[in-house]
């Protein structure tokens, strides 16, 4: 799957996207951004590197963090609400967890969540992702390529 093609779904029926990046760092905005057009969805990115970025700028529930994590589902899906209510969006997509090299806040390198939310969906969905063994790089662009099938995959069913 290819951001083109969700960009084009999205286009087709008139709706916004914004992304809440963690451990990619605007990659996946970036990638989106890469694609003529995409200024007719995409209305922004949110860059929630730190903990206290994603309570101030993702509206990301202290609670949420304290009780979970920054590298857990809920937070992932929290992180794409709150992207969704701050960039006006109909959808948005997050990503969290830990690029590397080495383990952090409990998680091993190479764990990621990543997270939509939408019309219809409630609290949003997340799906949990592990590539060990890889370089910091290939954990990010996993990530980012992960993330561009879930929204599809999440676009297409609701």
């Amino acid at each position: 799957m290819n951001a083109g093609t969700v960009l084009g779904v999205l286009e087709s029926r008139g709706q916004t996207l914004a992304t809440c990046e963690s451990l990619t760092a605007g990659a996946l905005a970036a990638r989106i951004a890469d694609i003529p057009g995409a200024s007719a969805v995409l209305r922004g990115g949110l860059v929630t590197y730190s903990a206290d970025l994603k309570t101030s700028l993702a509206r990301v529930d202290a609670d949420v963090i304290a009780h979970y994590g920054v590298v857990s589902a809920e937070c992932a899906r929290a992180m794409a609400a709150g992207a969704r209510i701050v960039c006006e969006s109909d959808w948005a997509v997050s990503l969290t967890g830990v690029a590397g090299p080495g383990a952090a806040d409990g998680h091993a390198s190479g764990d990621v969540y990543v997270a939509v939310a939408g019309p219809k969906m409630g609290n949003g969905e997340s799906a949990f992702y592990q590539w060990p063994d890889v370089s910091r790089a290939q954990v990010r662009g996993n990530a980012v390529d992960a993330a561009i099938q879930l929204l599809y995959e999440k676009i297409t069913l609701h």
